[in-house]
């Protein structure tokens, strides 16, 4: 895929036609889990807070392997559009493994640290037992998912969306065919849950590899390209665009401490509420996955016009969709807490996390788009400003002062005032990157 082939029919249609099975597939994978909150939450209050605890650590391994994936793809996109076709294919080759070995590092990290990191969030001591059961399976469905993930991420750097689309939805069907199964017909509870999202993505792993192997898109000779190097490039890279996806998760800790204070319920419903959120920003998870690919032919090939417009579309439709979006939750914030949990409690304080936290989703997505695009800009040390920005200035201290000034409800107002702060300083950021970027090229080409 060359920038003529990007611009032939209209940007607009390109990243439409690039997007759709993107977002087709995180739906699906979204949509299952919001599925397996809803069967957890069938068991009880203890599984679901367990579930709860369990998020940000869920949030840290995807965040990690989410920063290697832009970088993979962005990397690989430029050395296409420089002409190294082999090149890029032994860097395929050269992420796949060293990402498999560090996602399994970190979750040894986690599992030996498991009881010390759920008690500093706020755990009550009879949720270890319950905790302790589920993460062995969730942890394995962390790793394969990680090596699934980038797998797909390899496809989409070479232009094809559609296939890792198509299987994340495949892989979510059968997730949600097995999760049944394995929670109440075999009595597995909390931990079939894991089990059934391990055998989905092992079944994922099983189609897509083969099918990189078979178009010579994933190259295993390595020592042909000396890894040290090679390696060292794309940690140039990917270090800040791993930092910046794993502050969110760090967020997320620190967060779920100051929701642990008002008790297990309270929990339970930040967990509902945060799969929610994650099903919520779809549109713009997708977008973060099918601009890099777009943005790195066109810098590659000096084209920084057509970024700018790129961009525009993007974030003129994220918000536009978010605030329709926010409507509907509005419109359903009465009904669907009780669809989520039988709890009244947690589903009243649901409710009231639905009539605000999602009025700032747009403004959310503005954010997550803009640390996708300075990766892809190879300016990841912007996007980790963005991040530092958003969670560390913008977010949490509102969401401190929130909860300090009117209790649960204001910690639910600090997060809708945090993201809209964040938005208008990420696109501020962006703009003044893009800027600089265009001022180093114009000066170049001098």
């Amino acid at each position: 895929m060359t920038t003529e082939d990007l611009t032939r029919n209209g940007l607009r249609r390109t990243l439409f036609s690039m997007t759709w099975p993107m977002l087709f597939g995180v739906v699906s994978l979204l949509g299952f889990q919001l599925v397996d909150s809803a069967f957890i939450g069938q068991l009880g209050v203890e599984p679901l807070a367990a579930l709860g605890f369990t998020l940000p650590m869920q949030q840290l391994i995807i965040g990690f392997q989410v920063g290697l994936g832009i970088a993979t793809t962005a990397i690989i996109a430029r050395t296409l559009g420089s002409g190294d076709t082999t090149l890029a294919h032994r860097l395929g080759g050269l992420v796949v493994l060293s990402g498999a070995l560090a996602v399994a590092l970190l979750c040894l990290l986690l599992w030996t640290l498991r009881e010390p990191l759920v008690t500093l969030l706020g755990a009550e001591r009879e949720l270890l037992p319950l905790i302790r059961a589920f993460w062995i399976p969730w942890l394995l469905s962390a790793w394969c998912g990680a090596i699934l993930y980038l797998g797909y991420s390899v496809m989409r750097a070479h232009g094809d969306t559609r296939v890792p689309g198509l299987w994340m939805v495949l892989t979510s069907l059968v997730n949600l065919a097995l999760d049944p199964l394995y929670i109440f017909v075999f009595g597995w509870g909390l931990p079939g849950a894991a089990w059934a999202t391990v055998t989905a993505f092992t079944v994922g792993i099983a189609a897509i590899y083969p099918a990189l192997v078979r178009r010579g898109l994933l190259h295993f000779d390595l020592l042909s390209i000396n890894p040290v190097p090679a390696l060292r490039q794309l940690a140039g890279i990917t270090g800040p665009a791993m930092l910046s996806q794993l502050m969110p998760p760090i967020s997320a800790m620190l967060a779920t401490a100051l929701v642990a204070g008002f008790g297990s319920s309270a929990v339970a419903a930040w967990g509902l509420g945060t799969r929610l959120e994650f099903f919520s920003i779809v549109v713009a998870l997708a977008l973060t996955m099918s601009l890099p690919p777009m943005v790195g032919r066109f810098l590659g090939a000096g084209e920084l016009g057509h970024v700018r417009t790129l961009v525009r579309i993007a974030v003129r439709f994220v918000l536009a969709w978010q605030l329709a979006l926010a409507v509907l939750w509005l419109a359903l914030s009465g009904l669907l807490p009780r669809l989520l949990t039988q709890d009244a409690t947690v589903a009243e304080t649901l409710e009231d996390y639905l009539l605000r936290v999602p009025l700032s989703y747009g403004a959310l997505g503005v954010c997550m788009l803009m640390v996708s695009v300075c990766n892809a800009l190879g300016l990841p040390m912007r996007a980790l400003t963005i991040s530092l920005v958003r969670l560390f200035i913008c977010y949490l201290p509102l969401l401190w002062a929130g909860a300090w000034l009117m209790g649960l409800n204001g910690l639910f107002t600090g997060a809708l005032l945090g993201n809209i702060a964040a938005g208008m300083v990420a696109w501020s950021l962006y703009r003044k990157g893009m800027s600089a970027l265009e001022q180093r090229t114009a000066a170049a080409a001098g």
